[in-house]
């Protein structure tokens, strides 16, 4: 091999290594750093214990009271929950377009 063709060789392998790892690595570390703040978040707000728990009472208060006022509240924060679970993921998914687009962004400025 002549030093021209190892210098191409090593010129295209070094983009196929930084393209893989800004889509491949990135986007696998962009979707852990996601979930795991979903999952912070849940434990916070508690979307799937809402869920469970939607006809039984607050703070197991089995009085009327505590029927009356139990669906109510936990309606109302699981749409409260459901609509910042959407707002967060659609900003994320914003976020992700961004930056896989950044790359063809700069070739395309490069060559334009």
């Amino acid at each position: 091999m002549t030093f021209a063709g190892y210098l191409a060789q090593r010129f295209f392998y070094r983009i196929a290594y930084f393209l893989r790892d800004w889509y491949v690595v990135g986007g696998k570390k962009y979707a852990d750093f996601f979930l795991s703040t979903l999952e912070r978040l849940d434990r916070t707000l508690a979307w799937k214990i809402n869920i469970l728990h939607l006809f039984t009472p607050l703070y197991k208060d089995y009085s009327f009271t505590g029927y009356l006022l139990g669906l109510p509240l936990r309606v109302i924060r699981f749409v409260a929950t459901s609509v910042l679970y959407i707002v967060i993921f659609a900003i994320a998914i914003i976020g992700y377009a961004a930056w896989v687009a950044v790359i063809p962004y700069i070739v395309y400025r490069i060559f334009a």
